[in-house]
């Protein structure tokens, strides 16, 4: 059963720091890219980053040079490392994927979700 559980959310303050942590099941991270969207209250679901083993990376414009997608070598767990966080920042963040191995998923969307986690910055 294909499965995507993220974790890693909470509160920091502006400035600071978090690493959020994306485990799948049911699909290969060799194969598929994942992707990270996020979703602030009254705005439409964005995708920031996504990560493919045969795409490569892509970021949205509002994160570059802040957060890095990254897999764990040889393990079904995709990381979203968010450095100089902003409160414009705030959001729900979701890990997903469309079972293909391209990082338009990002501008596409996806089909399947994990249930999100909560990432609120403020001071």
């Amino acid at each position: 059963q294909l499965q995507l559980v993220e974790s890693g959310g909470g509160l920091v303050q502006p400035g600071g720091s978090l690493r959020l942590s994306c485990v799948v099941s049911g699909f290969s991270l060799d194969y598929y890219a994942v992707g990270w969207f996020r979703q602030a209250p009254g705005q439409e679901r964005e995708g920031v980053a996504c990560f493919s083993s045969k795409d490569g990376t892509y970021y949205a414009d509002s994160v570059k040079g802040r957060f890095t997608v990254s897999r764990e070598p040889y393990r079904n767990t995709v990381y979203l490392q968010m450095n100089s966080l902003k409160p414009e920042d705030t959001a729900v963040y979701y890990c997903a994927t469309d079972l293909e191995p391209w990082v338009r998923l990002c501008r596409r969307g996806a089909n399947y979700w994990g249930q999100g986690t909560q990432v609120t910055v403020s001071s």
